[in-house]
């Protein structure tokens, strides 16, 4: 079985997933700060449309740079832990 980034011709890019497996594998940082609106959205179990309406309402912090849109992971907790408090 031969690695991805083994493979001849495979994309220099690899995906965010595959970087993430690689670092736990090789026992780097394996928490990132910040995540994709999309995957946020899917790690609270809630909609996308759902999701920007939060961010709407600035129930949930996001962060510009360039053109990607990230949501820091301590704001997902507090997210939580707003909907646990009942102040959502």
């Amino acid at each position: 079985m031969t690695r991805r980034d083994d493979r001849k011709g495979a994309p220099e890019q690899l995906s965010l997933h595959y970087r993430q497996a690689r670092r736990m594998r090789n026992g780097g940082d394996t928490a990132p700060l910040a995540v994709r609106v999309s995957q946020a959205a899917r790690m609270v179990g809630l909609g996308r449309s759902k999701f920007y309406e939060l961010i709407a309402a600035g129930d949930v912090e996001t962060v510009k740079i360039g053109r990607c849109t990230l949501v820091p992971i301590e704001s997902l907790h507090d997210l939580i832990e707003k909907a646990r408090e009942g102040r959502l």
